[in-house]
Order: structure tokens, then C-alpha cells, then sequence
């Protein structure tokens, strides 16, 4: 796994993505999980001990992956990868070589208000991450189907909407996910970077 990845865009500035570390950066992370934008997320309830206890565990996975977004040196977004042959979304879709799963949760904005251009700018330079760089052909999103704002800005960024699916609830001891009604959505290398033939 490429460890960072770092890519100016132009009139927005330099987007970096690192590994989340799960205690240092707890902090900012908490925050944004806790925020009541962020309840789709399902972590709002949790302290920021057990948001540092939740991406410690998945720091020991082979399959999922946390990762700290900055924007010019500053924290703007954290952004999962992970397997879908070995997350519950595998169960609701026929998972193709290649794929590979996202979730991204961007930094509220700041007291400056509205920043227009930061969620694309932010989903290029993952998307450039994702395909590119860790050589995939797909992205799958399963984006919960009560957040419409979600749903709309994966299909601005070339996302195709895919199925309406059931994700199944998830009950081990290191993890609980509730059952999520989530609507599914693909990016291919070919629409997201027409000129790429790799």
C-alpha cells in the first residue's frame, strides 16, 4: 500500500493523503464525527477515546484502511478504503477484480463559510489516489439513501448510480455497524480519467 500521495490542483492548492494515525489525529477526527452533519457517519455517540480505539483496530486490518486528507498542511477530510469482498457492502453487489471501496467524510466548513469547489477538488485528488495510484478500476460508494446531498455529489463527480441494496448489520466484538438501507454508486477508471488505457 503507497503510504502518501500528494497532488496540487490548480486554484485550490496542494491535497495530501497519509495514514491515519489513530491517536494523534484523534482529535481533529472526533470532532468532525461527532458534528451532527456527521450522523450518516454512525460514530457521533463515541468518545474520542473510542474514536482512537476504532481506527487502532482497523490499523490491524489487511482489508480497510483510515487516511488523514489535508489541504495545504490543514486536515479536510478522512477517507476509508477498504475491500469489498470483505465488507458487508460484498453481500449486496457482484464485486468485479478491481474494486474498491470509499468512504469520505469532509471537515466541516470553517467560521469563513462556504468553500465552493472544496468537495470536488477533495474527490479528484481520491478518486486520482484510488485509481491511479493504488491501480484500481473501480470505486463503489454506499452512501446511506437518506443523504440526498451525498448522492448528488457522487453523480456530479461521474459516480453512476447502481442498485438500492440492504447492507446487513454487522455484530462482532471489535465492531457494530447497524443494518443501513445504502445507495450504491460507481466511478470507473475509464470515466473518471477518460485518457488513462492502463
Amino acid at each position: 500500500m503507497t503510504d502518501t500521495y500528494e497532488q496540487h490542483i490548480d486554484g485550490f492548492g496542494t491535497v495530501r493523503i497519509r495514514p491515519l494515525d489513530p491517536e494523534a489525529d484523534a482529535e481533529a477526527v472526533h470532532a468532525w464525527v461527532s458534528d451532527e452533519r456527521a450522523a450518516f457517519w454512525g460514530m457521533t455517540g463515541l468518545t474520542r477515546a473510542q474514536v482512537a480505539d476504532t481506527y487502532a483496530h482497523m490499523a490491524t486490518l489487511g482489508t480497510h484502511h483510515a487516511h488523514l486528507v489535508t489541504k495545504d498542511g490543514e486536515p479536510a477530510a478522512l477517507l476509508q478504503t477498504y475491500e469489498p469482498e470483505a465488507d458487508r457492502v460484498g453481500e449486496c453487489y457482484e464485486v468485479r477484480p478491481g474494486d474498491i471501496g470509499v468512504h469520505l467524510l469532509l471537515a466541516p466548513a470553517t467560521a469563513a463559510g462556504p468553500r465552493p469547489g472544496w468537495t470536488s477538488a477533495l474527490l479528484t485528488a481520491m478518486s486520482s489516489y484510488v485509481l491511479l495510484v493504488l491501480d484500481r478500476r473501480r470505486v463503489v460508494v454506499d452512501p446511506d439513501v437518506r443523504n440526498a446531498k451525498a448522492i448528488a455529489r457522487f453523480a456530479r463527480q461521474g459516480f453512476r448510480q447502481g442498485p438500492e441494496v440492504v447492507l446487513p448489520e454487522v455484530d462482532l466484538p471489535d465492531v457494530y455497524l447497524p443494518e443501513k438501507r445504502a445507495q450504491l454508486a460507481f466511478l470507473t477508471r475509464e470515466v473518471a480519467f477518460p485518457g488513462d488505457h492502463a
